[in-house]
Formats: C-alpha cells, sequence, structure tokens
C-alpha cells in the first residue's frame, strides 16, 4: 500500500511540475504579466507625448502664431517694424573678466 501512496505521490508531483515551471505555466505567466504592465505604462508614456506631437503639428499647420512664437525663442528672430534692444548685466560682466 505504501508503494501505491507512493507512486501516486510522485505522479502529482509530475503533474504539478508542468503547471509551475513549465513553458506556459503560472511562473511563466507571472512574467508575462509584469513585463506587460511595464510595457502599458511606457505605452502610456508614449500616447501622451504623440498627443502632444500632434497638437503642435496641428497648431504648426493651421496658424502663424506657433510658428512665429517658435522662430523668437528658437531662432531670436523679430518682426520688421519691431526694435530690438539687448541689454548686458555689468556685474556679470565685470564678474567674467575678473576670472581671466
Amino acid at each position: 500500500m505504501r508503494l501505491l501512496a507512493g507512486i501516486l505521490g510522485a505522479l502529482i508531483v509530475l503533474i504539478q511540475y508542468p503547471l509551475w515551471l513549465g513553458k506556459g505555466g503560472w511562473l511563466t505567466a507571472w512574467r508575462l504579466e509584469s513585463k506587460l504592465e511595464v510595457e502599458r505604462a511606457r505605452n502610456l508614456q508614449l500616447e501622451g507625448r504623440n498627443a502632444a506631437l500632434t497638437a503642435e503639428v496641428r497648431d504648426l499647420k493651421q496658424g502663424t502664431e506657433a510658428i512665429e512664437e517658435r522662430a523668437r525663442s528658437e531662432l531670436g528672430m523679430v518682426r520688421q517694424d519691431e526694435v530690438f534692444f539687448q541689454i548686458e548685466d555689468q556685474s556679470a560682466r565685470s564678474g567674467s573678466k575678473k576670472s581671466h
């Protein structure tokens, strides 16, 4: 009778092995689930970035305000009827001379 119980116990262990550690087992499913959560978070981040880029493209296509704003901030451009004044900070200027 002990032999039969031992054989049945071994069979139960052998049946459980693929369930827990096999290719489609719980351990693999748990790993894939954690990877899926990481990818979902990354997708949400990328969707937000894509939405911002889409809005920027739409602004650039539809209006000149966005183009003008970008030209002013990134390229330092001014309109033809504007006067540009550049004011230098004297304390920063004299501080840089002292370091030389």
